[in-house]
């Protein structure tokens, strides 16, 4: 994790950018600009649709509910879901109870009539 790595660097005496300590965020800046992945929960496996630990990843719900991934992000920022993640880029950890996944789909019913009707 960017926040470990960080913490190692201040253990061993480095120093950001103007003489700063490292923080999480440091580390992810120099990882994405010099293009070095992060590590998988899973390995270097695919996500599964579901974690060991009942959470979805991104693909379950968009599987759920036959939208997108992209919807389903869009849904996360707007609370429309909750999930977290164990640090940025990381993968999502979604939380989805049967009641959601039938109000979700409900609401994505809605929007594709309304939008066959609007055309």
């Amino acid at each position: 994790m960017d926040g470990e790595i960080a913490a190692i660097l201040n253990q061993e005496g480095f120093v950001a950018a103007r003489g700063c300590a490292f923080k999480g965020e440091n580390v992810w800046l120099l990882r994405t600009r010099w293009g070095i992945p992060t590590v998988k929960i899973n390995g270097v496996d695919k996500n599964p649709i579901r974690w060991p630990d009942g959470s979805f990843s991104i693909q379950g719900p968009a599987a759920q509910l036959g939208v997108t991934p992209q919807t389903v992000f869009d849904y996360l920022a707007r609370g429309l879901l909750v999930g977290r993640q164990l640090a940025k880029g990381q993968p999502w950890q979604i939380e989805l109870s049967d009641d959601q996944i039938r109000q979700l789909r409900n609401r994505v019913r809605r929007t594709k009539r309304s939008r066959k009707e609007a055309s």
